[in-house]
């Protein structure tokens, strides 16, 4: 399959900001919020931000299959066997949109093979989007402003900035952080923790808890395009397309020194 990647990438961007647009509608409101199998979180703009961005896809690429959180919590799985899907969490960090907290964003993904080659991710309540095309072409956008390419950097003389869950921090993370000389610790919610890192303001993410595939997806194919990595405990990369969709522990890094 033949992609025009560039105009894909711009047109999975603005549909990102178009389904933020819409969260920001109900955030601003009253919502109810209900609880799913799993225990985690639902509202009303996890539900319509995931049909924006379906409708969205469908129209952009129908021949490519979607991986959704909601509707897969719906029961509704495609069939991944092309070895192509997007990836798409609507609303990443629903427990910091429900705290108000403001820190949750919209993630979009595209997966070939096993890895995530292009992304977006878009902060709806600062209006700012991350998205990646490929290997070294990254940029963050700020409103209506020029997008600036960014890049994570590689480890500072003085410590390393650590990003942290704000909702799921674990004994086993701190255990692991522990191991090193750090100069600041900084909790965040959703998928900004890798944003972060891809624009050289933190060094280290270290994920002992369990997330799911349209967590990362995105963040994975910003930070790696700005030359950082996300790999499993054992130095692995993080792969998608698993049965479950569950990802491992997982550690996330910026530029490597030698690099």
């Amino acid at each position: 399959m033949t992609l025009d990647r560039p105009a894909l990438t711009l047109a999975i961007t603005k549909l990102a900001r178009e389904t933020g647009d819409k969260i920001l509608t109900i955030y601003q409101q009253d919502f109810d919020v209900k609880t799913k199998t799993d225990s985690s979180p639902v509202t009303e703009a996890d539900v319509e931000a995931e049909k924006i961005i379906l409708k969205g896809l469908e129209e952009l690429t129908p021949d490519i299959p979607v991986l959704a959180e909601e509707s897969e919590a719906a029961g509704k799985v495609p069939d991944l066997s092309g070895g192509i899907f997007w990836l798409v969490d609507p609303l990443d960090g629903t427990k910091e949109f429900v705290q108000k907290r403001g820190e949750f964003t919209v993630n979009i993904a595209l997966v070939e093979q096993g890895r995530p080659t292009m992304g977006v991710i878009h902060v709806p309540v600062k209006d700012t989007t991350y998205y990646a095309e490929g290997s070294g072409k990254v940029w963050r956008q700020d409103g209506e402003n020029e997008p600036k390419a960014i890049a994570a950097r590689t480890p500072p003389a003085g410590g390393l900035t650590v990003v942290a869950s704000r909702s799921h921090r674990t004994p086993e993370t701190d255990d692991y952080i522990a191991k090193f000389e750090v100069a600041e610790l900084i909790s965040a919610g959703s998928s900004l923790k890798l944003c972060l890192l891809a624009e050289g303001k933190a060094d280290l993410y270290p994920r002992f808890g369990r997330t799911m595939e349209w967590d990362i997806g995105a963040g994975q194919a910003i930070l790696e395009a700005a030359g950082g990595t996300v790999e499993t405990l054992d130095g692995a990369p993080l792969t998608y397309g698993k049965d479950g969709h569950d990802n491992p522990f997982f550690v996330a890094k910026g530029r490597p020194e030698n690099s």
